[in-house]
């Protein structure tokens, strides 16, 4: 993809890749709004666009609103839990594709309940390092099967 166009720019391919990446939405559902502000800022840091939710009754519509590219869910949230709001997006036909990471603090109950489809489980407290390689892999994962 050497020499790729974006908007008359010649951009070299890994210049591309950044480009593509730095326009990446991430959509985080967490009832604790310190960890929301600590993963908004991470991602941020990062290059991504971010959005931050403390509460959906409607993980479809948020989606559809918002349009991410990667989705975060804590799995203990007030009224649905994470693990439900996962399900729906995962059996959904048009948001099945988006990559989910699951977080929380209880892995031995998410562990014993089952995923719910999540692509990653990533256990709090977490390694920021981590956690935003694992959102590059996914990315990149979803990059390559769209094309």
């Amino acid at each position: 993809m050497q020499g790729s166009k974006t908007n008359g720019t010649k951009l070299s391919f890994n210049t591309y890749q950044l480009y593509i990446f730095m326009s990446k939405n991430i959509m985080i559902v967490d009832d604790q709004v310190d960890t929301l502000d600590l993963l908004k800022e991470a991602l941020e840091q990062e290059g991504y666009a971010v959005t931050t939710l403390s509460y959906t009754e409607d993980i479809i519509k948020s989606v559809d609103q918002y349009k991410p590219d990667l989705v975060m869910l804590d799995f203990l949230l007030a009224g649905i839990n994470g693990g439900e709001h996962c399900h729906h997006l995962k059996v959904n036909p048009l948001t099945s594709h988006i990559p989910i990471i699951m977080l929380s603090g209880y892995p031995r109950v998410l562990e014993s309940l089952g995923n719910y489809g999540a692509d990653v489980f990533i256990a709090k407290p977490f390694d920021l390092t981590h956690l935003t390689s694992t959102v590059k892999h996914l990315l990149e994962d979803s990059l390559h099967a769209a094309v």
